[in-house]
């Protein structure tokens, strides 16, 4: 069986717990909105009002004009996450983290250990709550496409198991939106031919589905079966490092995706000086509204764990090797692979200077958030893509993992 862990509200109930005097109003975590903010994670207080991560700072603002508004402190929440997936290991080594706060555990092989998987569910959930003050909603299920359908239905702090002779009895009475790569434009095609729950897509023919929606008909009908044959894969035995964020909303504005872009990189490039590796190829991967997914890739002259390398190479394939079409983007994220350790590479005779200039800036950036948190230092776009931007202020900083 696997589990889908996910904290509630993350960012914003870090800060809840932090500022006990915040907690019930409404919270929003990101930039300010007097520049070119996002935001990056809103209470449940928050949400009432329509406020959502990705939406301009300015635009949650307007929505709910009372809200405090914090910067985010990733050193802080990146320790809190290191927290949690402590938890996670305790009772099995088959975790893959998907962020911060949120993983796929595979626990078949540690039931007689600790209970079968529900047992070990609720056990860290409650592991959670009791040692870091925080709630979070767990999906207990066959596969990791039911166990992320699972954890996500009763938040916040839910906790709903799929047993595997009742996979259909859970997927069938579902609004069809819930199955992965259901957006609008697809949604409407659903709704022209009075498919509303997953049940009732069930029961179409395959080829109905191939008509309307290409080969991504038949990845439907697999999932409205519940089929998925995914593994949980251990993040210490990737072969590549990378992070991705879907937004809740489509995102048309540029700059609003240079700013994920930058903090997705910031979150890269941490994982892997952490791991003392050393990358030669970035990756770029970016789904449309349509659902249409690119992947793009660079290799780089070197391996580097260096952040202004990896970003520009990532800046570089958003900005030139997109196509041509209209910008609603649903999913960012941003990837190195092709590592080799830093402890076997063989050193230059000759060093770059502006190299091992950067390498300090890096170091020094870690242990001073490390120690102070983000907001001791911050980084802009344009300091690290090697160019500034005059008379065009940005509240949207790099962030660490």
């Amino acid at each position: 069986m696997i589990l889908h862990v996910d904290m509630d509200a993350f960012y914003a109930s870090i800060e809840e717990r932090e500022r006990p005097e915040l907690a019930g109003k409404p919270l929003i975590v990101g930039g300010t909105p007097q520049g070119r903010g996002v935001v990056a994670a809103a209470n449940y207080a928050a949400r009432e009002y329509g406020v959502h991560s990705a939406m301009s700072a300015a635009r949650a603002r307007h929505l709910c004009p009372h809200a405090t508004f914090l910067r985010p402190r990733m050193q802080l929440y990146a320790q809190v996450g290191s927290k949690i997936r402590e938890i996670f290991h305790r009772y099995t080594p088959l975790v893959e983290p998907l962020s911060l706060d949120e993983a796929f555990l595979d626990v078949a092989g540690c039931e007689a250990l600790f209970g079968n998987a529900e047992t070990i569910g609720r056990r860290i959930r409650d592991d959670i709550a009791s040692e870091l003050r925080l709630a979070a909603s767990v999906g207990v299920a066959p596969n990791k496409f039911l166990a992320k359908i699972a954890s996500d239905l009763k938040k916040p702090n839910g906790f709903v198991v799929v047993p595997p002779d009742g996979v259909q009895e859970f997927l069938d009475p579902l609004p069809v939106g819930r199955l992965w790569g259901v957006g609008r434009a697809s949604g409407r095609v659903f709704d022209k031919i009075g498919v509303h729950t997953i049940g009732q897509l069930r029961r179409l023919p395959e080829d109905l589905l191939v008509d309307h929606f290409g080969s991504h008909g038949t990845h439907l009908a697999r999932l409205a079966r519940g089929i998925d044959d995914r593994r949980v894969v251990p993040d210490r035995v990737a072969k590549s490092i990378s992070h991705e964020t879907t937004f809740p909303q489509n995102v048309c504005d540029p700059h609003i995706l240079e700013a994920w872009l930058l903090d997705l990189t910031e979150q890269v490039a941490m994982r892997i000086r952490r791991r003392s590796l050393h990358g030669r190829t970035v990756h770029l991967k970016l789904r449309y509204a349509d659902f249409h997914t690119i992947t793009r890739a660079t290799t780089l002259p070197e391996p580097t764990d260096l952040t202004r390398e990896i970003w520009q190479a990532a800046r570089s394939l958003l900005e030139d090797r997109l196509p041509k079409r209209r910008l609603e983007v649903r999913l960012l994220g941003v990837g190195v692979s092709g590592f080799e350790n830093g402890e076997a590479r063989q050193l230059s005779l000759f060093p770059d200077e502006s190299q091992q200039s950067h390498r300090q800036v890096d170091r020094a950036t870690d242990e001073i958030r490390e120690r102070f948190g983000k907001a001791a230092l911050m980084r802009g776009t344009g300091l690290l893509a090697g160019r500034s931007r005059p008379n065009k202020p940005s509240d949207r900083t790099g962030n660490s993992d």
